[in-house]
């Protein structure tokens, strides 16, 4: 019995203590489990999955599709409603910039570092009818050789090929290159300082068709790098910059920061100082122009042309601010301004024809017309009392010898103290004071009147008739009395006589001194004073007889 008590006390010592063990298939019993529930809950989720997307397919999910960024970023994880509408917008900016750039047929994009010149025809010789900035877009409709026939803001023309890209690397260029531009709707807007309507913000002014990018809005102003706009005269969207017509008046009046206008009949003094008795150092021809430097009392100090100095700030005598801009655009007219020291002046637009006369650095006459290579010129000084047809006067545009732009008159070099200096008798000083107060008076052709209008031989005829000295009333008679000189013999009082390409005298002027003559020029200039070699004289005379 004692045995068998001890064979199951070992026993069930020897169960408790396996028991006491862990089991390993208790594990793969686990696993088992686990695995069996993770098919069972894929097949749920995909069943009800299965469910909506049949139930978002039917009739009624439009309102789901067109959710709002915001509700549709609520079902983002991590995407809040602002972000959702930032990328809702960025992705309408990115549409409305590729429509810009399908908006062209065949774009074009310019690669220079200023501008590239629109001309009228295809040549180097063509005249500049605009321009077109780097990076700036256009349409292009042909292509002849070097030349790519465009059309971009407004303006038709020629450009050259050699610096344009085309083709899908324009249209891919492009799409870095378009921005939030205003196009001006109308000629003529004022660009101001300030988005306010004051004459003295004006700064510049915009044409129609032209694009500038746009830093800001504000009610009733657009903001531009250049100033403001009135919104009324332009559109904001996104665009491409493209070409801009060449305004040359607006040009001309644009490089005065500050101007001022001459508004008397004949001539304005600058004086050296700022009082009525400073002395007068030039003078500002009728509807001249000039740059205001200082505002003083009473006086402005101005620049025009060469000379510094100050003239009268009443406004009867100067126009400022918007008078004076207006006064500019209807005055400013196409000169060509010779760059070179002597420039021949020829009777046909060629080489080969007849040098009639010479003409010299930084004088400016008025255009006639504008040929290749070639510009005719009105020489403002031909005396037609002969009945004779005028001469034609050609200057040659090439080498740079001459620009060709729209200008405002400017002041002239004129010191009546230094002419009469010059004047080595009372007789000759008081000749010449006495030409000069009809300056500003009208050229009639035959007509001897120094106050209602006379031609050139008729203004020296009646001027010297007023001191006793007795002339014929024609140029080329004229040109045989006294006693010929050289140049450096000349004295104010003395007669200088020019020819036309005939080599026959036609014109004459008054010496007055400081290089300079007085003359009955022509119907367009009237009397006036210029430089005594403005074209090369032909004859020298002393009728004054000492």
């Amino acid at each position: 019995m004692l045995e068998h008590k001890d064979y199951l006390s070992s026993l069930n010592k020897a169960r408790r203590k396996r028991n006491q063990k862990w089991d390993p298939r208790y594990l793969l019993f686990a696993l088992g489990a686990l695995l069996l529930i993770a098919v069972v809950v894929l097949v749920v989720r995909a069943a009800v999955l299965g469910f909506s997307g049949r139930e978002a397919a039917s009739p009624g999910a439009d309102d789901a599709r067109t959710a709002s960024p915001a509700q549709a970023g609520e079902g983002q994880p991590g995407v809040s409603a602002e972000e959702a509408a930032a990328q809702a917008a960025q992705a309408e900016k990115e549409r409305e910039i590729q429509a810009v750039v399908d908006s062209y047929s065949n774009l074009g994009i310019v690669q220079v570092s200023g501008y590239l010149n629109i001309r009228e025809e295809p040549s180097m010789d063509g005249t500049i009818i605009g321009k077109l900035s780097g990076d700036g877009a256009c349409e292009i409709l042909d292509t002849e050789g070097e030349w790519s026939h465009i059309t971009s803001g407004g303006v038709e023309g020629y450009i050259s090929n050699q610096y344009l890209i085309t083709g899908d690397e324009a249209r891919e260029m492009a799409k870095g290159l378009v921005k939030l531009r205003a196009t001006v709707t109308t000629d003529n807007v004022n660009i101001r300082s300030a988005p306010e309507l004051d004459p003295a913000n004006l700064v510049g002014q915009a044409l129609e068709g032209e694009r500038y990018v746009v830093v800001g809005e504000q009610e009733g102003w657009i903001q531009i790098e250049e100033g403001y706009i009135s919104s009324d005269y332009a559109t904001v969207s996104y665009a491409l910059d493209e070409g801009r017509k060449l305004d040359m008046r607006s040009m001309a009046v644009n490089q005065y920061k500050n101007l001022v206008i001459s508004k008397v009949n004949n001539y304005l003094n600058v004086r050296e100082e700022p009082s009525q008795d400073g002395k007068i150092i030039g003078k500002m021809t009728s509807k001249a122009a000039g740059e205001i430097l200082e505002t003083l009392d009473g006086w402005y100090k101005i620049q025009s042309g060469p000379i510094i100095g100050y003239i009268s700030a009443d406004p009867q005598y100067t126009a400022t601010g918007q008078e004076a801009r207006d006064i500019a655009m209807q005055t400013a007219s196409l000169q060509a301004v010779i760059k070179t020291d002597v420039l021949n002046v020829r009777t046909e637009p060629n080489t080969d024809s007849k040098i009639w006369t010479q003409i010299i650095k930084d004088e400016r006459y008025p255009v006639v017309s504008q040929l290749d290579g070639w510009v005719e010129i009105d020489l403002g000084s031909v005396d037609e009392e002969d009945g004779s047809e005028a001469d034609k006067a050609y200057i040659s545009t090439r080498d740079n010898n001459v620009e060709v732009r729209y200008a405002l008159n400017e002041a002239i070099k004129f010191s009546p103290e230094e002419i009469a200096a010059q004047a080595a008798a009372s007789l000759r000083s008081r000749i010449v004071d006495y030409a000069l107060q009809f300056v500003g008076n009208p050229y009639v052709w035959g007509g001897t009147s120094l106050t209602n209008g006379a031609d050139c031989s008729g203004f020296t005829m009646k001027v010297l008739e007023h001191f006793g000295v007795s002339l014929p009333h024609y140029s080329g008679s004229q040109a045989k009395m006294g006693r010929g000189i050289k140049s450096s013999e000349m004295r104010p009082g003395d007669l200088i006589f020019y020819a036309g390409s005939s080599g026959a005298v036609n014109h004459v002027a008054m010496y007055i001194g400081g290089g300079q003559i007085v003359h009955a020029a022509s119907r367009r200039s009237g009397i006036k004073i210029s430089t005594w070699n403005y074209r090369t004289p032909v004859a020298i005379r002393n009728v004054l007889g000492d």
